[in-house]
């Protein structure tokens, strides 16, 4: 059985309106399809990384 987004969000005590809950399962499927085949990705997309730097943002 696979939760819904609806339901996991709602399990976090957020309760989105219809408009961002649209919004957030398009962008979900959107991952998910990005995810599935990775082979769609663009090889200058596939070698981002994020790091957090402690005490703001840093450009380097």
């Amino acid at each position: 059985m696979t939760l819904s987004i609806k339901d996991a969000l709602a399990a976090r005590g957020l309760s989105p309106t219809a408009e961002e809950l649209a919004r957030i399962e398009a962008k979900w499927a959107e991952i998910s399809a990005l995810k599935a085949d990775p082979a769609g990705i663009g090889i200058d997309d596939a070698d981002i990384a994020v790091r957090n730097i402690p005490g703001g943002d840093h450009v380097g």
